[in-house]
């Protein structure tokens, strides 16, 4: 007996032109495609050739048209400055074109690129939009990026102004990010136009006269701008993911199938409804604040929530649920870092008890493999489904998913349940052919891959391919490597780099940190390969104990080591870990396995340029070498 998840599932491979054709009847075109999908230049398939669209224009306009003007569109609640704001549709609607008015007004046109380089402040968003609105193409950096990594992201995109704000603030700390953009203009070749401002109070920036334009006067005098149509494979934007090479890979998403693929998302696989109140908490520079801060809720007509803050520390461990209770949120999604961050401060959910939580729905995972031991503390002490989906920077939308306005399936813990309509995932050997249900293997997406995910790199469609479709021919290589079970559950372990061979084993990291977690004293753990003279790698383990746990630390690790040889077997040679404050992450809550594993291996690694906090590399540089590697190892 079939479900409406297997009937769209079959469909979207079988039919993806029917499939897709019908989803896009959902958005507003001001000329309909020629082509649902375009497969005359493989591997360079295109979605909705011929049709022309706004982006702007499906994400506000249109919802004030149909009566939705006072709707709330974003509630930005800024704890760090203790402030909440609504901003209706209507509001939204002459604010964006307002700063279309002010781009437009300083030379930005249809294909122009604009850098928007801001804190989790709703201009972010009104930037985005408005160059969605003109058909410029936004390429949102990071607020707080190094000065030479944003060099080189303008020398990349060349773009025709940036828009940036004065400060960012992070926890209590506030971030001047003039500096910064002026550093990074210095060092980069291409020199922008325009620079456009929006002062905050906690730090004004100086404005260089001729080039720097102050966003709110700009703004005040503007002519609102109309939305201008654009061929649906014209691209809405550029967001750079770290390269091998140390050279950013720009990230090309499309404006047909971006929208068409991501409105569908919402109520296929999120379950909300227009008018809901949706959280996704994450930032602007991240993939997910533009799919589902931004582009995604606003094209469902939901409510999206703007959170400029933390987990824990603003102000405490119960941050997450005042803003649920506060503004009604149904649905929310975050990444498993930040529940492990609350887990660690409040191991019992005490501050649970303080907040009203009965109209939430849903909670969904991603950024990084969700752990058992997480998820069953989600579950428990939220008493609603938790929902781990798998998704990357390149693909905008879950691969895999729970889709749970089609068919809620069982939950197995450890699994983003099955493959997402539209993905043809399969697990391949190294022979390039599919491995067998719950053997080891690289990850992979038949192609065509469906709207909404990448056509190319920005003016490098060379390297789109020998980045993502050389190794496997035919299919994009996801390089997360895991395996299928009997019931089409896919298992995310670890990146392929992250797969360690022990004395010939191949063995999983993510298996091990799944056995660690569990420990009842451990809120956080990650497992690395480190060099071996006889075995080739051996594992070892970092953990991040409770808040609380006074334990003597050897205890502990011994107890963790005898876990994994009762769960994995003597085969996994786990020997050893370590008790640490912190694990490295990036801004968005990947841990830096990476980077941990080239200190382990006195390699040489370069401070990544989205670390949270460079001070944790030094911690565990003098934990590894406390344990014989790293420098002390040569």
């Amino acid at each position: 007996m079939t479900n409406r998840y297997d009937d769209a599932y079959r469909r979207s491979l079988e039919d993806p032109n029917g499939f897709w054709g019908e989803v896009a009847e959902d958005i507003h075109w001001y000329r309909k495609w020629d082509k649902v999908l375009d497969d005359s230049n493989p591997p360079f398939y295109r979605w909705f050739t011929g049709g022309e669209v706004n982006t702007c224009y499906n994400a506000v306009d249109r919802h004030v048209e149909a009566g939705r003007g006072d709707q709330p569109a974003f509630i930005y609640d800024s704890p760090v400055t203790n402030s909440v704001r609504t901003i209706t549709y209507a509001q939204l609607q002459d604010q964006v074109a307002r700063f279309a008015g002010v781009l437009s007004a300083n030379g930005v046109g249809k294909g122009d690129r604009v850098i928007v380089y801001m804190p989790m402040v709703p201009e972010a968003a009104i930037a985005m939009l408005a160059c969605a609105r003109l058909g410029a193409v936004h390429s949102v950096v990071f607020g707080g990026f190094a000065s030479n990594e944003l060099a080189v992201r303008i020398n990349d995109a060349k773009p025709k102004a940036i828009v940036s704000a004065s400060c960012g603030i992070e926890g209590a700390r506030v971030i001047p990010y003039k500096p910064l953009l002026d550093g990074a203009i210095d060092l980069a070749d291409h020199k922008p136009d325009h620079c456009i401002i929006l002062q905050r109070p906690q730090a004004e920036a100086p404005l260089i006269p001729g080039r720097d334009i102050d966003w709110a006067a700009a703004a005040a005098q503007a002519a609102p701008h109309d939305c201008v149509p654009v061929a649906a494979t014209d691209p809405l934007y550029i967001l750079y993911t770290s390269g091998t090479t140390g050279q950013p890979k720009g990230v090309v998403r499309d404006n047909g199938g971006h929208m068409v693929a991501l409105k569908w998302t919402m109520s296929a696989v999120y379950d909300v409804q227009p008018g809901d109140a949706y959280w996704a908490a994450s930032d602007v520079g991240w993939v997910v604040g533009h799919s589902y801060i931004v582009y995604a809720p606003l094209l469902h007509g939901c409510t999206s929530i703007f959170y400029e803050g933390k987990p824990v520390g603003t102000p405490d461990a119960g941050a997450f649920w005042r803003v649920i209770s506060q503004h009604n949120v149904r649905v929310m999604f975050t990444a498993p870092t930040a529940f492990r961050a609350i887990k660690r401060e409040d191991p019992h959910g005490e501050k649970l008890r303080e907040y009203d939580l009965s109209n939430f729905k849903t909670l969904f995972l991603a950024g990084e493999r969700t752990d058992p031991d997480t998820l069953a503390w989600a579950q428990e002490k939220l008493g609603v489904p938790v929902i781990d989906h798998w998704w990357q920077t390149e693909t905008g939308w879950a691969i895999a998913a729970n889709c749970m306005g089609l068919h809620e399936f069982p939950v197995k813990p450890g699994s983003p349940t099955k493959a997402a309509p539209g993905w043809n995932v399969q697990v391949l050997g190294e022979d390039h052919q599919p491995v067998k249900p719950g053997d080891i293997g690289a990850i992979c997406c038949k192609l065509p891959l469906p709207p909404g995910s990448l056509p190319t790199l920005w003016q490098n469609d060379a390297r789109y391919v020998s980045s993502y479709l050389e190794e496997f021919p035919g299919y994009y290589m996801t390089a997360d490597a895991g395996y299928m079970d009997d019931d089409g559950y896919l298992y995310i372990m670890a990146r392929t780099d992250d797969i360690i061979n022990v004395a010939g084993h191949r063995l999983s990291t993510g298996g091990m940190e799944e056995v660690l977690a569990h420990h009842p004293d451990v809120a956080e753990c990650a497992v690395i390969g480190v060099e071996d003279q006889l075995k080739g790698q051996l594992p070892f383990g970092f953990l991040v104990l409770n808040a609380g746990v006074d334990r003597p630390h050897d205890e502990i690790v011994a107890e963790v080591v005898k876990m994994v040889r009762d769960k994995i077997g003597a085969v996994a040679a786990f020997k050893q870990a370590v008790v640490v404050d912190r694990l490295p992450k990036t801004r968005s809550g990947k841990i830096l396995r990476g980077t941990m594993q080239k200190i382990a291996d006195n390699q040489d690694w370069k401070m990544p340029a989205t670390i949270d906090d460079p001070v944790i590399l030094e911690e565990i540089t003098e934990a590894l070498e406390g344990a014989g590697y790293g420098k002390s190892r040569h």
